[in-house]
């Protein structure tokens, strides 16, 4: 009992965070509040004072009577539209801004997460809660927070004005404020609170179906599945209109509702106060007091609104801060509170990497995938690290770069590296993946990202001489140049030219140590050598190289130590 209390107040507090993030600092907030405030007022005081207007109008006094009131009219119709206006300005800048930030702190929230805490998450709950869930997040602001904010504060200064005139109608007005808005809560989340929490979940499954389907359309149209898929597509679809249709229908009668309480209210008011219409308060005064609940309603809707706009904010928040704010597994490496400073080089006589009687979990495995890994490893040196498929050798590279953590010692010049922070890790030992991704852009953005990883700018003479130097040149040449595009994922490169950008990149990153991952994995066996030859020759002769590999080199390529796992 206690564990499961603990977990659910960890998710509270995890889904407060995240709200929390999603709302704007209170100055940036504050004068789209102000201005929505007074639009509201400027709706309310429009309808009363036109109906005050009409009325007085009818009994023909002088006209200088009614200037103020004409001049007032116009006043409140044109600060309506120009307040929302600017509302609109300034609550959108205010929440489009924290959005920005929102997914910046998002990603970064997940980056030390991959690989390993989120594995368990389909792909496209993790795109859905990283674009859809964060976009709904924008909602807090927008139309939670400051809905309520502005309503509360209209329809308190509106029951106070009334109660000056008629106390008797005040009180009708509230009443019936309170009870319409607590029916109006009330069905909206009987009828559509089910369809709020599936509203984020059918979204994921779209995106999941629409994913498998764009990515796999290869492999769907070689064995004749596609219309599998489409029914899937299909299916998910339907399910989310579905949703979407019960959180209409809620939204439909949540408003007919607060329509009917507006027009019992003016009833009900016309009935109390036409005893002393004309004597115990004026014509006029009686008009503007009956027809204020039809304005009064209007603002009085948000709140309904917003409090369905919260469950659905609340769900999407759930779902990003179970990505984002449940704890690491222990395997994933945190940093440091106090990290310690990366050495500069001073020696290359000595290591720039040591690992000692190395171990390595993956997430929710009890033993280790490797043990006992000791080597070293010094600038310009080569080590080649082999195995059958499973033994481990991913695993290590994955903990060299500090995306898993490990048991025994690893040491970057000299420093064990749980102490430094993990950017500063990756700053030295740079891995290229056994399958590089390659973003849907060209060759030029390709290269560029890791040379401003790195702080450099490069030209593109500098890119096309480390295309060169990967063995890319005349294969450049023919794609015509740099603006060549790559395709989504690399689908227009081999997988031996996406090694080689890889490689490409690594080099432009200057990376002291540079892990090619099984690079040979998924190209023809008779080409193999050749790109594995071109790979190691084409790293400077100052870095450190660790091959991984489940083939031996090729003739004329030496290494400096070999390690079997």
């Amino acid at each position: 009992m206690r564990a499961a209390a603990a977990t659910r107040a960890a998710e509270r507090a995890g889904v407060a965070e995240v709200l929390r993030r999603a709302v704007p600092p209170w100055r940036r907030a504050a004068p789209g509040a102000v201005f929505g405030a007074l639009a509201d007022a400027c709706v309310v005081g429009l309808l009363a004072l036109s109906m005050w207007l009409i009325v007085r109008s009818g009994e023909q006094p002088p006209i200088l009577h009614l200037t103020f009131a004409v001049v007032g009219v116009r006043a409140l119709a044109i600060g309506r539209a120009a307040f929302r206006y600017v509302e609109r300005l300034f609550s959108h800048d205010a929440a489009l801004a924290q959005l920005a930030t929102l997914r910046t702190r998002t990603f970064e929230s997940l980056l030390p997460r991959v690989p390993g805490a989120i594995e368990s998450h389909r792909r496209g709950d993790v795109l859905a809660a990283f674009v859809d869930d964060v976009d709904q997040l924008q909602d807090e602001p927008l139309r939670v927070r400051q809905p309520l904010i502005v309503s509360g504060i209209v329809v308190s200064l509106t029951i106070a004005a009334v109660a000056l005139v008629a106390p008797s109608a005040a009180l009708i007005l509230a009443v019936l404020l309170a009870v319409f808005g607590a029916l109006a809560a009330w069905s909206s989340h009987r009828i559509a609170a089910s369809s709020d929490r599936e509203l984020a979940e059918a979204r994921g499954a779209l995106s999941d179906a629409l994913l498998e389907r764009f990515s796999s359309a290869e492999v769907l149209a070689a064995f004749d599945a596609q219309s599998g898929q489409r029914a899937r597509i299909s299916a998910a679809e339907d399910r989310l209109s579905r949703v979407q249709l019960a959180r209409s229908r809620a939204a439909g009668l949540s408003g007919a509702l607060l329509a009917a309480g507006s027009g019992l209210a003016s009833i009900l008011i016309l009935l109390v106060l036409l005893p002393e219409a004309g004597s115990g308060i004026s014509a006029p005064l009686f008009a503007a007091a009956v027809i204020v609940p039809a304005a009064v309603f209007e603002v009085f809707a948000q709140v309904p609104a917003a409090l369905t706009a919260r469950r659905t904010v609340a769900t999407s928040a759930a779902r990003v801060a179970a990505l984002t704010e449940s704890p690491l597994p222990q395997v994933i490496p945190a940093d440091p509170a106090d990290p310690a400073p990366l050495p500069a080089v001073e020696n290359r006589t000595l290591p720039v990497l040591e690992v000692r009687e190395l171990a390595v979990r993956h997430p929710g495995s009890p033993e280790p995938a490797i043990r006992d890994v000791s080597f070293a490893l010094r600038s310009g040196e080569t080590l080649v690290i082999t195995g059958e498929s499973g033994a481990g050798k991913s695993t290590l590279a994955l903990a060299l770069v500090r995306l898993l953590d490990y048991e025994g010692e690893y040491r970057l010049r000299g420093v064990e590296a749980r102490e430094l922070r993990a950017e500063d890790v990756r700053s030295v030992v740079g891995l290229c993946e056994q399958l590089p991704h390659l973003f849907d852009a060209d060759l030029r953005q390709n290269l560029a990202f890791a040379a401003d990883s790195a702080g450099r700018a490069h030209d593109d003479a500098e890119l096309i001489a480390v295309l060169e130097r990967v063995g890319l040149g005349d294969w450049l040449r023919r794609r015509g140049g740099l603006d060549a595009p790559v395709g989504e994922r690399g689908a227009l490169v081999s997988g031996g030219q996406a090694q080689r950008i890889a490689l490409a990149r690594a080099i432009l990153a200057d990376f002291p140590v540079v892990v090619l991952d099984e690079p040979t994995a998924g190209v023809d066996r008779l080409l193999a050598d050749r790109l594995l030859a071109d790979l190691l020759g084409a790293v400077p002769d100052d870095r450190a190289v660790i091959l991984i590999s489940h083939v031996e080199l090729p003739d004329g390529v030496a290494a400096s130590a070999s390690l079997a796992l």
